[in-house]
């Protein structure tokens, strides 16, 4: 059986992670959806006055993979650290309580905690790192009037977020269009923060899972309860 303190301890850790990791899944999902769709069209921009041309939706050169990198390190955190952290707790409850011993899918997951955390750290580096390189770039007016939808954009390298932040900087004709973009940037903005409290989270659960498994190499015999709900560990007798 695990140590109570811990393992009650790493139950809070893994639901609180598995809730964070659901909603960047969320985010990212909102901005591929957007993406696919409205930002699939065009915009109308006013450029030059009374003449307006249509900005294709996205950029010729549109970076992507920090979302691919951060929707895997949410995937991880969701599916095989979360409800594979629930399988693997109950095993090693269940291990401990008729071996005295520590199941090897606890030590499996454990190792799987700690590369998931790293997954996080690389996505939440890489996406701020990237975003950081293409930001406080605008859309030339008159190169894209040169190249109207469907041609895109063809200048400098975009994430979506610094994208869709520049053409909120030009002089679009519909307001409809304008509020649409407003929302997809605060959700993406709300993606690329939200991977600092899934990394700490990850390191949180991982450092616990650590610490369990150290506690867990220590001799404690069998565990059983009395009819007095006492446990029993080897010599060592417990409150349960």
């Amino acid at each position: 059986m695990p140590s109570p303190p811990l393992i009650k301890l790493i139950y809070g850790a893994l639901l609180l992670l598995a809730i964070d990791a659901a909603i960047s899944l969320s985010l990212v999902s909102s901005m591929v959806s957007f993406l696919h769709h409205r930002g699939g069209a065009w915009f109308a921009v006013a450029y030059p006055p009374g003449s307006p041309f249509n900005l294709a939706g996205h950029p010729a050169n549109l970076i992507v993979n920090q979302g691919h990198t951060s929707n895997g390190a949410s995937g991880t955190a969701l599916v095989l650290v979360g409800f594979g952290g629930v399988l693997a707790l109950w095993l090693e409850r269940r291990s401990r309580t008729k071996l005295g011993k520590s199941s090897p899918a606890f030590y499996i997951w454990g190792v799987t905690t700690v590369l998931s955390c790293l997954l996080t750290l690389t996505a939440l580096v890489y996406t701020f790192v990237v975003t950081a390189q293409t930001a406080g770039q605008a859309v030339d007016l008159a190169v894209a009037s040169r190249n109207p939808a469907p041609a895109h954009y063809p200048d400098d390298s975009w994430t979506p977020e610094n994208w869709y932040d520049a053409v909120l900087g030009l002089p679009l004709a519909d307001a409809a269009d304008r509020d649409a973009i407003a929302r997809a940037l605060r959700l993406m903005r709300g993606w690329r923060f939200n991977l600092i409290p899934l990394f700490v989270l990850g390191l949180v659960l991982a450092a616990l899972v650590v610490l369990e498994v150290l506690s867990g190499r220590k001799p404690r015999g069998r565990y059983g309860k009395t009819a007095s709900g006492d446990v029993y560990t080897g010599d060592a007798k417990q409150e349960a």
